[in-house]
């Protein structure tokens, strides 16, 4: 079998959280909302559990978590749920980045065809975006200002601190998409500035199908979201159904164990990263973010000069599972828009593949991967 080097797409679910999610399906399996005997209060016992292990490390109170499906549907709440408040006050422009996932971009489109303005951060070649330039694109009449912590596909840190620095403390809104850092780089995300958070929990080695929305308190009131759902009372009336406990109840176990291993998953990742551009160094391969201002050390986002990604991909396929965009995008073939927004040339945008671990992937045969792309080269 390739060794699977996607974790920017998906990580396996731990297995001391598998294991707690499995005791929630088949022993401890109330219904949270149910009030009426004790299988009920062991279920929400275990909701309140989770909501404390992923408030903590956000310094947030627990009743600031709202559980989601994902971060996709996080920003959709985020985004989408302040629509009626922006009518209401006249506030209909937005700014976000021209490198954002697709759960936030496609939102911002359907606000934007609904008559809302939206203004799109461009980066630079690196793929790091302007604080500067976010704080400048902000007008009296701006709702929303959406900037993800790190991208998927490059794995560039956005200075989201910096951004949220230079915000007023007035109705303005600030959300960030923060998918691949949740569990890594916790204490930015802690920032008191930060109004709305999305998380997931697959990407820190919890089940998939659950995720949840920070909706961090600001002197004294939170962003004033409403529903795009309705059908019951649960998650303050924001998020009806009936909450997924198993799912919750690994997401708070992967959280906390994200947040206590943080520093030796960081040092592992890092390590393979080494190993990895020191082995791919005789390709002279075009390498996207750079560490020295900020990059996820598990993902490494690089072109092979002379060689398509799909030819990359084939190539390698008995080697290595990798892929060329985000998981979201990338069945599409279309040209990466993150990389696109960063002005690269196209043979390099085309050539693009991202490799991404975790602290106990195993290398792969760097030598004999390397091999393969020589025999491509031009």
């Amino acid at each position: 079998m390739p060794i699977y080097l996607d974790m920017a797409a998906t990580t396996p679910t731990d297995a001391r959280v598998a294991a707690l999610v499995m005791d929630h399906m088949v022993e401890e399996f109330g219904n949270a909302g149910s009030r009426t005997h004790a299988f009920g209060a062991d279920a929400k016992a275990a909701v309140n559990k989770a909501r404390a292990r992923i408030a903590a490390p956000l310094k947030v109170e627990q009743g600031d978590i709202l559980f989601t499906s994902g971060a996709t549907e996080a920003n959709n709440l985020s985004i989408l749920g302040l629509r009626e408040h922006a009518v209401r006050s006249g506030r209909r422009h937005i700014v976000s980045t021209a490198i954002e996932h697709k759960a936030v971009l496609e939102p911002l489109e359907r606000l934007a065809s609904e008559g809302f303005e939206v203004t799109l951060v461009k980066p630079d070649k690196d793929g790091y975006v302007s604080a500067a330039d976010v704080a400048n694109a902000i007008r009296t009449d701006t709702l929303m200002v959406s900037v993800m912590h790190a991208n998927n596909e490059t794995g560039a840190v956005q200075p989201i601190a910096e951004v949220a620095s230079l915000l007023s403390d007035d109705d303005l809104y600030f959300h960030v998409d923060a998918a691949q850092t949740f569990g890594r780089l916790n204490d930015a995300l802690a920032h008191p500035r930060i109004d709305l958070l999305s998380l997931s929990a697959h990407k820190i080695y919890g089940p998939k199908g659950v995720g949840a929305l920070v909706t961090r308190r600001r002197n004294g009131s939170r962003a004033p979201l409403a529903p795009l759902m309705f059908g019951g009372g649960q998650e303050r009336g924001l998020r009806p159904g009936t909450l997924p406990v198993p799912l919750i109840a690994g997401f708070g176990l992967a959280a906390k164990l994200a947040a206590e291993e943080a520093h030796a998953r960081a040092q592992a990742n890092m390590a393979f990263r080494q190993t990895a551009v020191t082995a791919l160094a005789p390709l002279r391969p075009v390498v996207h973010a750079r560490e020295e201002r900020g990059v996820l050390p598990h993902i490494l986002s690089f072109s092979v000069p002379g060689v398509d990604s799909e030819a990359t991909m084939v190539a390698t396929k008995d080697l290595v599972a990798i892929s060329n965009g985000s998981a979201c995008t990338s069945a599409s073939y279309e040209p990466s828009h993150v990389l696109s927004a960063m002005d690269l040339p196209v043979e390099v945008i085309n050539g693009t593949v991202r490799v991404s671990w975790h602290h106990k992937t195993k290398n792969p045969d760097w030598r004999l991967f390397v091999e393969r792309l020589q025999d491509l080269q031009f």
